[in-house]
């Protein structure tokens, strides 16, 4: 229950990102800029707090043993992850492109099987948890009915230029992040890890921003400040929550699709900052429905995970 809490509350900082990267775009900062300061921005804060748990010797040594597997995975969990993000927010609203993003919740299911256990000695691959595939679905359709409300008048370019990025996104996010999990093997903790993952991912947004440079110019003030909060929001926060929660269901397929389950409570946090910051209209009949389908499918989530906890606990006693 505390790790879905957890990304529960890491959904609240996400959110940031999704309102912010559109009232950017709609001021005409460029999305590479964007993109990229955010994790510039992050940097020095991880520095600092791996400084003071004393974990920079292990990460560079972690990094030193496999650069390749942590720059491939941290490009996936980071670079194909929010590069598409900002990309697609250039393109429709918030809700559009936080709604689209709640294939990851299907997305990390799916991907169950490219991973695997070790059993009597030998290498054995998970299975799709089918009831966590279902439940997550029930979520996925109420992100559906909120979107057909809101999609009204939406041409069929910008939905395929909003959309399509982000699906590219919803299945790099949780295939980097778990591919990382496996690498360091609970060597690291979340923050050391994260900070790997920056470090890693940092030619990439380098390059990036450079382009930024050449197609835009400099970053105004005004993106530098909105940035900074994203990057401090959804960047150090909502990333460490998350990270935090999903290392420590690691171990249960079942309980980590839960937890990104969660992150469903994106669309909701999203639907009411635009009402908030830039006046949109209120959920009619709808999305209220799409809305209420979101709160049951995570509801059942989280009896899921504790009927399975249970399970095992009980054939662990037997």
């Amino acid at each position: 229950m505390k790790e879905l809490l957890l990304g529960l509350l890491a959904s609240v900082f996400f959110a940031v990102t999704f309102i912010l990267n559109r009232s950017m775009e709609l001021s005409g900062g460029s999305w590479m800029w964007s993109a990229s300061l955010r994790f510039f921005f992050m940097l020095p804060f991880f520095v600092a707090i791996a400084a003071m748990r004393g974990t920079l010797r292990s990460l560079f040594a972690e990094l030193k043993q496999s650069p390749l597997a942590w720059v491939t995975w941290s490009f996936f969990g980071f670079v194909l992850f929010y590069a598409p993000i900002t990309y697609a927010a250039a393109s429709g609203p918030g809700w559009l492109v936080s709604g689209t993003w709640q294939l990851t919740i299907v997305a990390g299911v799916l991907l169950t099987p490219l991973f695997t256990d070790t059993q009597n000695g030998k290498k054995v691959r998970r299975k799709i948890p089918l009831g966590a595939l279902a439940i997550s679905c029930v979520i996925l359709a109420g992100v559906a009915f909120l979107q057909l409300e809101k999609s009204n008048g939406l041409t069929m370019s910008a939905f395929s230029v909003g959309v399509l990025p982000v699906l590219i996104a919803a299945f790099a996010y949780p295939l980097g992040n778990r591919k990382m999990m496996e690498l360091c093997g609970g060597r690291l903790d979340t923050f050391t890890r994260i900070l790997g993952m920056i470090i890693a991912s940092l030619p990439f947004w380098i390059v990036i921003s450079f382009a930024g440079w050449l197609n835009a110019g400099p970053p105004s003030s005004s993106q530098l400040a909105q940035t900074f909060i994203v990057g401090l929001s959804s960047g150090v926060i909502a990333t460490t929550l998350f990270f935090i929660a999903t290392d420590r269901s690691r171990n249960s397929d079942s309980k980590l699709a839960s937890v990104e389950a969660t992150q469903s409570a994106q669309v909701l946090f999203t639907v009411i900052g635009e009402v908030l910051l830039f006046h949109s209209p209120l959920p009619g009949p709808l999305a209220t429905g799409g809305i209420a389908l979101i709160v049951i499918g995570m509801i059942l989530h989280s009896w899921y995970t504790k009927k399975q906890k249970e399970r095992a606990a009980r054939e662990h006693v037997a």
